[in-house]
């Protein structure tokens, strides 16, 4: 397999791919703090690679929050953008395979029918476009590459949608929840375990793919899902998105086809259902 660098190790999919990697029984994994790792510090990364010599490099590093990127647009164009760059540029000069995390928020979601990879990416908010014109600079920059466009990330680490509802359940006994955005909820315990699938298969088969839990759901659904399984009680009303207004525009339906990497890669994707109640059994078990 060859060593495995991650840049972004303290974020939440950074955390779930050690995690995984411990109980696959990776050993060569090396997970830099943020400081020997800043992915806008090019002589910094080069450094790195050159001390670790990683066969892998995996970027979860990402400027994330969707709202706050309408205003703070040179800082989402630089993390997502240049950083993405900048990586890519120090593994072509390493000899590294990069691993890159993306968003299926560079989709404009306004047809109802899965999404594929060569479909007219679109984005409507600035965190889409600056992840779009990440993905770009990567394949401009590197051969050596695995896209990998992602939905509805959550897990028992870090700040994210679960974790958030079953802390407002817990307060409150009712809540209001968009009704009409769709896509797929996705475990990142099983996005990691597909990233070191890739990884394992030693496929040179480079390129853009997608990977979500299998199934569709809207956020009204998800969260009625999160209450049902933890056995929450809190009233959850449907609401429309124009209720409830946000600096940044959502995709309406962003469901994505994951035929390509189910294919490739000989990949089992568990239903969206089973692996949020595994994941709300170890919420609720390290309580």
């Amino acid at each position: 397999m060859g060593k495995i660098l991650i840049i972004g190790a303290g974020g939440q999919l950074g955390q779930c791919l050690k995690a995984v990697a411990i109980s696959r029984g990776i050993i060569d994994i090396v997970l830099p703090p943020e400081t020997e790792a800043n992915i806008l510090d090019p002589a910094g990364l080069g450094a790195l690679l050159q001390k670790e010599k990683p066969a892998f490099v995996i970027n979860c590093a990402a400027y994330t929050a969707v709202d706050k990127a309408e205003d703070e647009v040179e800082l989402a164009k630089a993390v997502n953008e240049t950083g993405a760059a900048n990586l890519a540029l120090a593994c072509a000069s390493n000899d590294a395979i990069l691993i890159h995390v993306s968003t299926d928020f560079v989709f404009e979601g306004n047809i109802v029918r899965l999404l594929n990879e060569t479909d007219e990416a679109l984005p409507i908010n600035v965190y889409g476009k600056t992840k779009l014109d990440g993905e770009n600079a990567v394949v401009a920059l590197l051969n050596e590459h695995f896209i990998i466009r992602t939905s509805w990330l959550y897990s028992e680490y870090a700040n994210n949608f679960v974790k958030t509802m079953l802390k407002l359940g817990s307060e409150r006994e009712e809540l209001g929840v968009i009704a009409d955005q769709v896509g797929t909820p996705t475990y990142a315990i099983d996005l990691a375990n597909a990233i070191f699938d890739i990884i394992d298969s030693r496929s040179a088969a480079y390129g853009v793919y997608h990977f979500s839990n299998e199934g569709v759901t809207s956020w009204y659904d998800f969260a009625k899902a999160i209450f049902e399984i933890s056995e929450t009680r809190v009233k959850v009303n449907p609401i429309p998105g124009s209720a409830y207004p946000t600096k940044a525009m959502r995709p309406a339906f962003s469901v994505m086809d994951k035929s390509k990497i189910k294919k490739t890669f000989n990949l089992d994707i568990p239903y969206w259902r089973d692996s949020l109640e595994e994941c709300i059994f170890k919420i609720k078990s390290d309580r």
